[in-house]
């Protein structure tokens, strides 16, 4: 099973069993771990090289259950 952990200020954190695959569905090389960008400034798109610190700022947070 795979577990996304969205990260404060940065990415968005993969574990687990998982497959990224782009429009054309081509696969991505992945291991059992990467982190995908969400802010737009990675190089290394869809994943996060870092780009991101000191220039983004997200802390995204769950909607508690009724």
């Amino acid at each position: 099973m795979a577990k996304i952990q969205v990260k404060d200020n940065g990415s968005l954190f993969i574990s687990g069993d998982f497959e990224i695959v782009d429009a054309e569905g081509n696969t991505f090389q992945t291991k059992k771990v990467c982190s995908l960008c969400r802010c737009g400034f990675s190089a290394n798109k869809p994943f996060c090289d870092g780009s991101h610190k000191g220039k983004f700022q997200d802390a995204c947070r769950a909607q508690p259950s009724s």
